[in-house]
């Protein structure tokens, strides 16, 4: 694709502080190849990790010409196995809905919703840079009526009161207060609305956050909360989780793969063994709107 050439700022409206301004300028400078070059495989940019059995057979032979590309294909399918499973918690969804995706990156799970739903999908994101690259797809697909992302603080958006079915993050909840965030997807869920979280969080029963989760911080400049915290802010802003889901055993064989492929960026280690250790968690949480 060609990407559009950017005419937003990193300046972020409403509630900005210099943290989601340093934010801003992070993602906008951000362009690892782990990204893009997953992305690339069929034209779905995601800015999250994976979930599921690597299909060693899909690989075929380490030695051969074409292995590090089925890598790259085989980590990029479980990329998209973990949108879908995001997805399959929305709950019941029509084509006259609205979503939102808090914390949307590069809308590759939002052009995954539209052609799951046939919905309206709403992503905002600090970063101008990935919100032009996620536009530009939309046109490129030709549902630029139904998806679009826009430069905007998560904690503070337009979107109208009750208005939205389901939202969601999607590793992006690190960026901010659990407590600010929740209160805004309670007040634009409608009643019965689902939201829906994948995170990684670090594990109470540890007792504190490990060597691990402070390097995860340090790489991505973010602030990991515990499961615990989750809970709580979610009970004091009428969110009511249905479903809870420890994905940790499941993103583990990603994060070998990875480990393995020509697309290290040097973090792999702190997954691999925060999860091993028990310090590191990675869940899903589904919550119903009251």
């Amino acid at each position: 694709m060609t990407e559009a050439t950017s005419t937003a700022t990193a300046t972020i409206p409403a509630q900005a502080t210099p943290y989601q301004e340093d934010i801003a300028r992070y993602w906008n400078n951000e362009a690892r190849p782990v990204n893009l070059r997953l992305g690339d495989v069929d034209g779905l940019y995601h800015h999250h990790y994976g979930i599921g059995p690597v299909d060693r057979a899909a690989l075929g032979d380490p030695e051969g010409s074409e292995y590090e590309k089925r890598v790259i294909a085989e980590l990029h399918r479980l990329e998209s196995a973990q949108a879908d499973f995001l997805m399959d918690h929305l709950g019941a969804v029509g084509p006259g809905d609205t979503l939102v995706d808090a914390g949307c990156g590069r809308g590759g799970s939002m052009v995954m919703a539209h052609r799951r739903f046939g919905c309206t999908v709403e992503g905002v994101t600090l970063s101008a840079t990935q919100a032009d690259f996620g536009n530009g797809r939309a046109r490129d697909l030709r549902i630029e009526a139904h998806v679009r992302s826009r430069v905007c603080n998560m904690l503070d958006t337009p979107f109208d009161k009750g208005s939205v079915t389901a939202s969601w993050n999607n590793e992006s909840t690190m960026y901010v207060d659990l407590h600010d965030l929740f209160a805004e997807h309670s007040r634009f869920l409608k009643v019965g609305g689902r939201y829906v979280t994948i995170t990684g969080c670090w594990n109470p029963r540890y007792g504190q956050p490990s060597k691990w989760v402070s390097q995860i911080n340090a790489h991505f400049e973010c602030n990991i909360h515990s499961r615990r915290e989750y809970l709580r802010a979610m009970a004091d802003n009428r969110l009511v989780p249905q479903t809870i889901v420890d994905l940790t055993p499941d993103t583990l064989p990603y994060w070998e793969l990875r480990a393995t492929s020509s697309l290290v960026t040097g973090i792999e280690e702190a997954f691999i063994e925060s999860y091993r250790d028990g310090s590191f968690q990675y869940v899903l949480i589904a919550a119903d709107r009251v």
